[in-house]
């Protein structure tokens, strides 16, 4: 594949390293300093783009490739309240988009446990249901993306439970996510169920970046050659 590498920050210099092992091109390196590479002219010479980059430019970024005609595999997290306008726009004109919050193969593994777990816990009153995540000082958005979508799953299946707030909190109805920031952390992931009598805790635990931007390879091979809006679940058989 001829690959639009759009963000070239520590994950797009992952991805890049295990895209060429696995025999791929880079066509393009975009960053703050090249962003004329975005043109349609450029990225039509590519076969994909992939997309890390920040919330402020993930929007844009993606309907410009759009505009390509090329399909985009984004990991940008925290700027999903724009999320339906990206999917509105595939729908309509027949693109390409594959959203992870997270590619690590693990972490999608998690979130069917989380699924299942949450599932199983809406009929124990007796457990309240907490998280914590833990990244790197450089992110920017919290809480991560990861936690986000833990959390909806959690929401989705749990009815005493109505939404998730970042930070402590007292209210019965909220779901707590508390996120601490140190280095060095790729992610931690908890999710603490407490009763008056245990505790059933599930954690994931990255040991670096690499889980991430394999799976961020991974999904973009899978999605050559398909329209439509896809995510990790598509790509793993999960669905």
């Amino acid at each position: 594949m001829k690959i639009a590498l759009i963000g070239y920050g520590k994950m797009g210099k992952a991805i890049e390293a295990i895209a060429l092992e696995r025999g791929h091109e880079i066509l393009y390196r975009v960053d703050l300093h090249n962003k004329e590479f975005l043109e349609k002219g450029f990225l039509q010479q590519a076969d994909l783009a992939i997309e890390f980059t920040t919330p402020d430019t993930a929007l844009e970024n993606i309907h410009r490739c759009f505009d390509a005609d090329i399909p985009v595999v984004s990991g940008t997290t925290g700027w999903l309240d724009k999320l339906e306008e990206i999917h509105q726009r595939c729908r309509q004109e027949n693109k390409t988009f594959l959203y992870a919050s997270n590619f690590s193969i693990g972490v999608n593994i998690f979130f069917e446990v989380n699924k299942q777990l949450a599932a199983l816990m809406n009929a124990q009153q007796q457990y309240d249901v907490k998280m914590e995540e833990i990244h790197h000082t450089q992110k920017k958005d919290a809480p991560s993306g990861t936690a986000i979508s833990l959390a909806e799953q959690v929401l989705e299946r749990v009815s005493r439970k109505k939404r998730w707030v970042n930070g402590e909190s007292a209210a019965a109805e909220e779901l707590e996510i508390r996120s601490r920031r140190e280095d060095p952390a790729p992610g931690t992931h908890t999710v603490t169920w407490g009763s008056p009598v245990d505790d059933i805790t599930i954690t994931h635990t990255a040991h670096s970046r690499e889980g991430f931007a394999s799976g961020a390879v991974t999904a973009a091979e899978w999605i050559q050659g398909k329209r439509g809006i896809f995510t990790m679940k598509d790509v793993l058989g999960l669905s």
